[in-house]
Parts: structure tokens; C-alpha cells; sequence
């Protein structure tokens, strides 16, 4: 009877934390419990790895698209097979707090998007590590796309967060680069969705 009752007390215990933890999903064999900064409202996830392989078992029915800035699509690189729609844009203007520059959003995004998919299609977004794409696909949700992913782990992949490690603070945690994937510097302006003179002026 006290093993009964153990074994029912640990299943609610998990159950509970895995209300308190979010979202997962599964990656060889790994459960990843999904942060905050990468939840989307259609709550469908997938590892770079994950996206390759469904991109490969079907590229005629799954577009992927990369919300990095145009700037990270050419000079860090990006997968073969994807298209440059970008989220927000560099503005140039210092953050100082941050010591970054300040970025902006693209307003054109979401009518660029809808030329080349439709609401119905199966659709990945990619960015450095989660959290644009998660943005994207919000986006794109509220617009009525039913199948739209977010990428979690990103082009670049995570930050290593133990300081004692000689990369610590270096995205070599996961991702699509990572995960040797297939990825180029090549540039096909085609697949390239540069905002308008008129937008940057916004």
C-alpha cells in the first residue's frame, strides 16, 4: 500500500512540474523544456536537427524561413535551403546601456511572408537562437497560419552558461551550426527579402 501510494505521489509531483516548467519538446531522447523568450502561441517546436529532417522528408510542402537581420544572413552564414525575411533591422544607433545598437521593426515582414507562403503551408522559422522566430510565428499566427514552428535552438544555438567553461558565454550549445547541418555563406539574392527603401525610412 505505501508503494501504491509513493508511486502515485511521484506521478502528480512530475505532473505539477511540468505544468510549473512550460512547454517541452523531445530531442534524442532529451527532454527540453521550453524558456519563456521561445513560446509561441500555436506551441509547435522543433530542434535545428528536427527541422532538417522534416524539411528533407518533404521540402516541396516545408519552407524555412530566417528572421535574422540581412547583416547575419551573409556575414554568419545560414542554412542552404532558406529564405531571408527579417524581423527587426539594425537602426545604428547605439544602446549604450546595452552596448549593442538598437534595432527596429520591419513593417514589411509580415506582407513578405504571405508572398511566398500561404496560410495553410507548413512553415519554420529560424533565427540566432529562438527568440525572433518565436516572435515571427506569433505573428504569423495571429494572421490565421495554423503551421507555423519555432526553430528553439537556433541558427547559432545557446550561449554556454557555466562559467568555469573556456566558452562560456559562446553560442557552441546546440543549433543548426552545431549540429552540423548544412549551412553556406553563399547568397541567393532571390530568396532574399530586403525591406524597401520606403521602409527604412519609417
Amino acid at each position: 500500500m505505501q508503494r501504491v501510494t509513493l508511486v502515485l505521489l511521484i506521478a502528480v509531483t512530475a505532473g505539477c512540474a511540468s505544468k510549473r516548467q512550460g512547454p517541452r519538446t523531445k530531442a534524442e531522447n532529451e527532454v527540453i523544456t521550453i524558456p519563456e523568450s521561445k513560446r509561441t502561441t500555436p506551441g509547435l517546436y522543433l530542434t535545428a536537427a528536427q527541422a532538417y529532417a522534416k524539411w528533407k522528408a518533404g521540402p516541396e510542402n516545408v519552407t524555412i524561413i530566417d528572421v535574422r537581420t540581412p547583416e547575419e544572413y551573409v556575414f554568419v552564414g545560414h542554412p542552404e535551403m532558406v529564405w531571408n525575411i527579417p524581423l527587426k533591422l539594425v537602426a545604428y544607433e547605439p544602446d549604450g546601456a546595452r552596448r549593442k545598437f538598437t534595432m527596429k521593426p520591419n513593417v514589411d515582414f509580415v506582407s513578405e511572408v504571405k508572398k511566398i507562403v500561404q496560410p495553410t503551408d507548413t512553415v519554420l522559422f529560424i533565427c540566432r537562437s529562438g527568440s525572433r522566430s518565436a516572435a515571427a510565428a506569433n505573428l504569423l499566427a495571429e494572421e490565421g497560419f495554423q503551421q507555423v514552428f519555432n526553430i528553439i535552438d537556433g541558427f547559432e544555438g545557446d550561449q554556454v552558461s557555466d562559467p568555469e567553461s573556456l566558452t562560456y558565454g559562446k553560442r557552441v550549445k546546440n543549433g543548426w551550426k552545431n549540429a552540423g547541418l548544412p549551412w553556406t555563406y553563399d547568397v541567393d539574392q532571390a530568396k532574399m527579402r530586403l525591406p524597401s527603401k520606403a521602409a527604412d525610412q519609417r
